[in-house]
Parts: structure tokens; sequence; C-alpha cells
């Protein structure tokens, strides 16, 4: 079982050591200090709640489905009792629903409480917060706003960072990782130029190599590789569309993949299969996915043979649901995430709707793990174009799943909708586009939505990234999710 909330605990923790001691520092004390930080064992320096989980997971991801069932609904039911204990927006909801704790036995139970939307969390942000937590047990976190407005949420100082932590290790184990590996990392980080013009920094702290994401010019590219080869990393960590911009070099320039990367590690952008493609030509190795959310509700990652999505149950709770918020059984068939969060009790997150799609697979994976599996993620709500006659038409449908030369002459694309039947186009050429790979790229889309789509192209130096430095790939400005 996960430990509980009420221990204390001495967690040696790197966000309040930047914070509160690094940013007064000298640099050169700043590094020599990250360094010392890298070498404490990492179960000391996560805490006793990365420890337990790690505990858990070893034995829990070969526990039966039934198993998994039972420990899911113990959670449930604490989490329910807490919630309506001391949570006041809860407190509102079941009395307003006529219900108690005790109705909520299981995970169907669950279909008895309305679902949570982001508009619910903004307005009712205090409201979710834990009464029996204090203040200064609190850590505030913004959602990245790829989706649209950033949400604010809470979590438990040092405990769910431990716990997220560990989970995320679990899965990367999975394609031979170990904590003290070395990773180069592209995660959306803005780097400050040091005199040397040098864009990346050393995180001594985590034995990672930083570089930025805001400068992927060819000529910084070039230095990347060459800095990245130099620092011989384990793995490569980041966002699929910043290492997509690394990969897209390293193809156009017949570069050497890094001999010493074992595999690609990417999170928090949906993986295409194309890019998936362009990852692994460009490196030469595995290239491994998770599916999960800055709101920590739910969880789910590849695993040594299967790209699908497996789903951590210990983490949080999953349903599909469909256009009319009716559960989803049946494998094969999209409906929208809806996740209940078993890792914080602080600020409770119980069926919140989180905007994706996705599809269950009734298969189970050759690797033994009884995991329930996500067959794909296609991707929020915002991530589909209308057409003329009003269908919706995924990114998978409309580009990832079609082929065109031309990909190989584009750095960057985005897609743009405000009008339903219009797109714009947007790319960043590579020097040896030309006006016959617009007509591909036209051509090919019209032929996936039977022509029912009026397409347009703007060309550009620079698509600028989310605040947390994603590439969105599509920016729908149409009201397609129901909130």
């Amino acid at each position: 079982m996960l430990p509980d909330r009420s221990g204390n605990e001495t967690v040696i923790e790197a966000p309040m050591l930047r914070k509160r001691i690094l940013k007064k520092m000298p640099r050169a004390a700043e590094l020599l200090l990250r360094r010392a930080y890298g070498t404490i064992p990492v179960s000391i320096r996560y805490g006793r709640s990365y420890r337990d989980t790690i505990t858990l997971l070893n034995e829990s991801q070969w526990w039966s489905r039934d198993t998994l069932k039972e420990y899911q609904a113990q959670r449930l039911r604490l989490l329910v009792h807490h919630a309506y204990e001391n949570v006041p927006y809860y407190r509102k909801t079941f009395d307003a629903h006529g219900l108690r704790p005790e109705d909520i036995r299981g995970t169907e139970d669950l279909r008895k409480l309305p679902c949570l939307t982001r508009p619910l969390v903004r307005d009712n942000i205090d409201a979710l917060v834990a009464r029996n937590y204090h203040y200064s047990r609190l850590q505030r976190e913004t959602t990245g706003g790829s989706s649209g407005t950033p949400m604010g949420l809470y979590f438990e100082r040092k405990r769910t960072d431990g716990i997220e932590r560990a989970f995320i290790h679990t899965s990367w184990k999975r394609v031979g990782f170990k904590p003290y590996d070395r990773l180069a990392v592209l995660r959306g980080k803005l780097i400050t130029p040091t005199k040397n013009g040098e864009l990346w920094e050393y995180d001594g702290a985590e034995r990672s190599l930083i570089l930025s994401s805001y400068h992927m010019t060819d000529d910084n590219l070039r230095r990347y590789v060459d800095r990245i080869r130099r620092f011989g990393p384990d793995f490569i960590f980041g966002y699929p569309s910043a290492v997509m911009l690394l990969a897209e070099y390293m193809n156009r320039n017949s570069t050497e993949p890094f001999e010493t990367v074992k595999a690609v590690l990417c999170g928090s952008e949906n993986l295409y299969p194309s890019l998936r493609a362009k990852l692994q030509t460009a490196f030469n190795c595995r290239v491994f996915s998770w599916y999960g959310h800055t709101e920590r509700a739910v969880l789910a990652a590849e695993c040594e043979f299967d790209h699908r999505y497996h789903i951590f149950q210990e983490y949080g709770i999953v349903e599909l649901l469909d256009s009319h918020e009716s559960v989803i059984d049946s494998p094969e068939k999209i409906g929208e995430v809806v996740a209940t969060s078993l890792i914080n009790f602080a600020f409770p997150l119980i069926r919140y709707r989180t905007g994706d799609l996705a599809s269950l697979s009734s298969d189970s994976c050759e690797c033994g793990r009884d995991y329930p599996l996500l067959e794909k993620v296609e991707g929020r709500s915002q991530e589909f174009i209308v057409t003329k006659d009003g269908r919706a038409i995924t990114l998978t449908a409309l580009i990832f799943a079609q082929h065109f030369s031309a990909f190989s002459k584009i750095k960057l694309m985005q897609i743009v909708q405000d009008k339903k039947g219009e797109i714009k186009v947007r790319i960043v050429r590579a020097p040896e586009y030309s006006a016959v790979d617009e007509d591909e790229i036209r051509n090919v889309m019209l032929n996936s939505v039977s022509g029912d789509l009026d397409i347009g192209f703007e060309y550009t130096d620079e698509i600028a990234r989310t605040r947390s430095g994603k590439h969105r790939f599509m920016v729908q400005q149409l009201a397609l999710t129901r909130e």
C-alpha cells in the first residue's frame, strides 16, 4: 500500500534547494552543491514516499487484474471518505446528489458522481484543497496550457513528487534505466547563453545535460550534437516535438547516432507514429513513451515489448466516456479519458475530465503485467480539425497516418483552425523545401478528408511554443470541447 499521509519525513528536496539556496549562490558554488547533492542515494534524496512506492510497484506490477482492482477499491474508499470529511467541494457535491461516502464501494460506483472539469477546478480551487492539510504542506503547480488556459492546482509537498518519480522510474526501468544514468534533456527549459555562447547546462544533482529547446537552429543543433556526443548520455529525455527537431537535423545531415544512448524517453506530448519513426531512424534505438498529465490523475506507459500504454492502476482509476458521458466498456471504441487520482489527497481529483481521447485494447501483453491497455491515445479534443460538413478528423488521420516525402524538408509544422472547413498550415522550411512539397501536403490532406477542406499555407522562421516549452501541433480555435 502507498505510505499513509500522517507520517512526517525529512526529504532533501531538489526544487526547494534550487529555489531557496541555489539562487543566492555564486554560479561555481551552485554547480559544486548540485554535484554533491547528486552523490546522495536516490532512495534518501526523494524520501520515504519514493522508497515505499518503489517497494509497492516491484510487487504490484505483477498482481492479477482482480488483485489490482481490489487495491483500487480500497484506495478509492479511503479517498472518498477523506474528500467528504475534508474537502468542501466534495461535501457539497455528495450532498447535492444525495450520496454518502459509503455509497462508493468500488470503481463502478464512481458513475454515481458527476465529472470534474477544468472550468470547475478553476472556479473552485480553494474549495478543492483538503482542510486537514496546512498550507506549509502544499505545493502549487500550474498546467502547461497546451490545451488552452493554464490551470492551477496543489500537491502535497515532498510526498507527491516522490511518488511520481517512483512511478516514472519504474516505467523507465522497462527499457534499462537505472536511477544514476545520465540524461540529455530537451524539455522546454530556456537556457540563458553563457559568454561562450553555450546553450546548455549540466545539472550535477540529476546527472543531466539540459539543452535549451528554444534555440534549436541548424547551427545550434550542430553544436548540440557535438555536446551530447561528448557527454555520452545513457538516455535522451524530452518532449517529442523538441527531440524531433534534433532528430530531423541528424537525419538531414546523415549524422551518426549516439553510441551510448539506450533509448529515447518521450513524454508530455502525443507521440505520433510518423514521429516515432523519425526518432528511431535518427537515434537507432528504442523510443519509449508514456502518457500522463501535470494533474497527476492518470499514468500509463509502454513496456519492454509493446507500444500500447499499460495503465498504472495503483496511480489512478481510468474511465472512458462517450459523448453522452456513458462509460465505454467495449474495446477499440474511442472515448474521453476521465481519471481519479489515487496519489494526491491534498487536492483530490475525482472523475476529472482530461479532454484526451483514447481507446482500450481487449488483449493482454506478453510482458506478463495484467494492467489494462490503452490501444491508442488520439490526443486532446483540441487536436481535431472540423471539415465543411462538420466531421471531426484527428491529426493522426489528417497527417500522421499519411506518408509525406515533404516532411524531410520541414523543420516544424503547425495546423491552425479558426473557421469550420478551413485550416492554415504554418511551416518552418528547410532549405530544400519547394512548391512541389506544398502541393504534396495539400493533396494528401485533401485526399484524407475527401476534399472537404480549404487549406492555406503560411511560412515563418519560428513557431511559438507554450509557456512550458511544448510545441502545439494543432491550434484549434473552434469550440469543440464539452465543458
